[in-house]
């Protein structure tokens, strides 16, 4: 990722435009087939449903080892912390399932936890009871200011789009990028920034990047004051749960990561059939970097490289990428340096959000 694409385009974001929707083609009526008689027609099958093979878990070559009671060890195993950006349920399965898997390709014991926040995770990290972290991309600059966490891998994801994005064209490529999306009730009437002055809204976090940080960015630049414009405003404390609260009119609108109405793994039309005819996005964001995988400093090296190296195995593997995608839609990782965020955090001090700031 460039350094100049993400300081233009984030800068860009701050005076976003809003595109309008245009209204759904009224489809042609069908004809009604005629149906053969009962005795005449064949035994229906239902669709067959794709097996997913079991992740290998190859165990690797000459893997570190942890002595007795030392922290890898079966006595003391290493900490995983997940943070809570969806289903608590569909995140637990799913770390418990990559705890599992690592520990069969590295030999290391391991253990998961899911915050009960989003900071709940980065101070976790910062008392040394969570040694590797998947932080969300803002929690990752806060844990980087306040406890010198290592930044490791950054998460590949095939890229969710919407009718809004301008980049809709990247539509299904892997990308270490991300957007986010401003939603709202349809009997609500929002259909642009100036509507939402009076309304309720949702946010997800406060240490949420894209349901939270990067959105108020946004609306102070349209010429709402989140703190002062809205009649009431909550943290419904996931993605999933901002978008559920919209459709039920628990707030009028609300902003969520692209897009959580029709993503597979928040797989929220599967319990609300409707939520994409009464919940439309209005706008959307630009470009954020990916969340990841990070460790405490104190970790010890060794460890840190197996277990970047797994997690790039799995990955790769069939049955190990279908465990990730269950956890944060997770379609790989690339391997990144400390400086992979510094140019988000440098737009977003730009433009008045220091984290250094916001430590507590």
């Amino acid at each position: 990722m460039k350094t100049t694409r993400f300081l233009v385009m984030a800068l860009v974001a701050l005076s976003m435009v809003l595109a309008a929707c245009a209204p759904a083609a009224t489809a042609a009526p069908t004809a009604v087939p005629t149906t053969a008689p009962a005795a005449t027609q064949a035994p229906t099958q239902p669709p067959a449903t794709p097996t997913v093979p079991a992740a290998a878990c190859t165990p690797m070559q000459n893997p570190p080892t942890a002595a007795a009671g030392q922290l890898g060890s079966p006595d003391k195993p290493i900490v995983i912390t997940f943070v809570p950006s969806g289903d608590t349920g569909k995140i637990t399965k799913a770390g418990n399932a990559i705890a599992d898997c690592l520990n069969k390709m590295t030999g290391l014991s391991f253990t998961v936890e899911v915050g009960t926040s989003f900071g709940a995770s980065i101070e976790a990290m910062g008392a040394d009871k969570a040694q590797v972290g998947f932080l969300n991309t803002f929690s990752v600059l806060l844990a980087e200011q306040k406890y010198q966490i290592v930044p490791a891998l950054a998460v590949l994801r095939k890229y969710n789009t919407n009718d809004l994005d301008p980049d809709k064209a990247l539509g299904g490529q892997l990308e270490p990028f991300y957007k986010g999306q401003f939603i709202a009730n349809v009997a609500s009437g929002i259909t642009s920034f100036a509507d939402l002055k009076g309304k309720t809204f949702c946010f997800v976090d406060p240490n949420s990047t894209s349901g939270y940080i990067i959105p108020r960015i946004v609306l102070m630049a349209n010429g709402i004051d989140p703190d002062k414009d809205f009649k009431a405003v909550q943290n419904a404390g996931s993605h999933n749960n901002v978008g559920i609260a919209v459709y039920k009119g628990d707030c009028d609108a609300g902003v969520t990561y692209i897009d959580v109405l029709t993503d597979a793994a928040a797989d929220l039309k599967a319990k609300y059939p409707d939520i994409t005819d009464k919940v439309k996005v209005f706008a959307d964001t630009d470009r954020i970097p990916s969340d990841g995988v990070q460790f405490v400093k104190t970790l010890d090296p060794a460890f840190q490289t197996a277990i970047a190296d797994g997690l790039l195995a799995m990955s790769k593997d069939p049955g190990g990428n279908a465990v990730l995608r269950g956890l944060y839609t997770i379609d790989g990782f690339q391997k990144i340096d400390a400086t992979f965020y510094d140019d988000f955090a440098a737009v977003l001090k730009k433009a008045g959000v220091d984290p250094a700031t916001l430590v507590k």
